[in-house]
């Protein structure tokens, strides 16, 4: 079966395909600031190339120089492209921050340098291991460079999933741009996350918050796969 590799490219410019509604939403909105964005660029290039030719030939444009109307534009206009703008990314803050029903509980803790997820939610079972960045000696042909681990975590698709973040020594943060997910790991502290993943595929994130010397050997692999699949997977586990 064919695994789609959420990697950032060479010379990438814009987002990475998103995973989560979240990312969707993320999307979305910065397409439409984008909108708004080329509008006021427009307009505000038109004023000023109209008064550079009206300088250059010293011809004076009254409703350029002093003018009550222009005064009340360019207060009020940008005001509403404001509020325009406040609208969805409030929306979209609020749906970060929805509480879920979750099926899976993930309990994720950063440490100087590695990730430890652990699954308690499992009737009289535990499944609790260390995920470190693979060295070089250890890649293998079509492996990343200071992305893939010795241990990805798996996860469902289709599945409400709530993450739990904390650190055992310093501030980290647990981040995969394909999800739209960047949570702190702050010792003595638990940050809570949901995540809904929509499509199968293989995830990559790095820890983003700098934490010491080893700060890059920080990554994330999160694999998604269908229920029967990480059933299977948390079978392996337990046995």
């Amino acid at each position: 079966m064919l695994i789609y590799c959420d990697i950032g490219e060479n010379f990438q410019i814009l987002f990475q395909d998103p995973a989560t509604p979240y990312m969707i939403g993320i999307n979305e909105l910065h397409d439409k600031i984008n909108y708004y964005l080329i509008i006021i660029i427009t307009i505000v290039s038109y004023f000023i190339i109209i008064r550079i030719i009206s300088n250059r030939g010293n011809i004076n444009i009254k409703y350029l120089n002093h003018s009550m109307i222009i005064e009340f534009i360019w207060t009020i206009f940008p005001a509403i492209i404001l509020i325009i703008i406040a609208i969805p990314s409030f929306k979209l803050l609020y749906a970060l921050d929805e509480i879920i029903s979750p099926e899976i509980t993930i309990k994720i803790k950063g440490a100087q340098w590695y990730w430890n997820y652990e699954i308690s939610d499992i009737e009289n079972n535990n499944i609790n291991f260390d995920s470190y960045t693979l060295t070089l000696d250890d890649l293998e042909e079509g492996q990343f460079r200071l992305l893939d681990v010795d241990n990805r975590l798996i996860l469902p698709i289709l599945t409400p999933i709530r993450l739990l973040i904390t650190a055992e020594d310093v501030i980290h943060s647990f981040t995969i741009p394909s999800f739209g997910l960047k949570t702190d790991a702050v010792p003595g502290r638990l940050n809570s996350s949901s995540l809904f993943l929509l499509r199968e595929g293989m995830f990559y994130g790095q820890c983003s918050e700098l934490c010491g010397k080893s700060h890059y050997n920080m990554s994330i692999v999160i694999e998604g796969v269908k229920k029967e699949k990480y059933l299977n997977w948390l079978s392996e586990m337990i046995s």
